[in-house]
């Protein structure tokens, strides 16, 4: 069986207490649904707003509403909000995993419908070693140090009903990331999670 995940890289998210944010898991990966609890969701937009300039400047305790304002205002102020991350698929008959490799963003993670054309996209350093695409099927070997590693066998078919899964889950994040900035900043909720629907989902936010 494979599962398919819309995951975030946590490693910025150590140690950050501006808000009540859930500890990273030891993978410092972070799966992105709506199923999320709300500290969860703390965790995810302190990653997402990480690149905030008074990072350097502020204390590590200011959660006060205005800084936790401007946090949320630097979204709206970049041309395109990234996060590390991406997908995660895993073949639970094999155990193998394909997990996002180094310097890939979640906000790349359409990336993957290149498959359907026949072409390898780059997912990242250390992630994927080879593609191959072999009639119905295409076989991805993950980039590990073990030679008999076993590729993931992916239907080409099954890969559009794949990606509708990040795409929902995302959106199903988005929700409960509205409710969360609701809580922090209302005047700002729409415009951030407008932008994070653009950027992240790849269209207009819609419920």
């Amino acid at each position: 069986m494979l599962i398919i995940d819309a995951v975030m890289e946590t490693y910025d998210a150590v140690d950050f207490a501006r808000w009540p944010a859930a500890a990273p898991s030891e993978d410092r990966l972070l799966v992105l649904s709506g199923e999320m609890s709300l500290r969860q969701v703390g965790t995810a937009m302190a990653v997402l707003t990480s690149g905030h300039e008074d990072d350097h400047e502020a204390p590590a305790h200011a959660a006060g509403a205005e800084a936790v304002a401007r946090r949320l205002a630097h979204l709206l102020s970049v041309d395109l909000v990234t996060a590390p991350g991406g997908i995660r698929l895993k073949d639970t008959t094999t155990g193998t995993v394909i997990a996002p490799g180094c310097c890939f963003g979640l906000e790349n993670w359409r990336d993957w419908y290149d498959l359907l054309d026949g072409d390898e996209p780059w997912l990242g350093h250390g992630t994927v070693a080879h593609v191959e695409h072999g009639g119905p099927l295409v076989r991805i070997w993950p980039d590990t140090e073990a030679p008999a590693s076993r590729p993931i066998e992916l239907p080409s078919a099954e890969l559009p009903a794949l990606l509708r899964t990040v795409h929902d889950d995302l959106k199903g994040f988005l929700a409960l990331a509205e409710q969360w900035v609701h809580g922090y900043a209302p005047a700002l909720a729409p415009a951030v999670i407008a932008k994070l629907g653009e950027d992240l989902c790849g269209g207009a936010w819609t419920k």
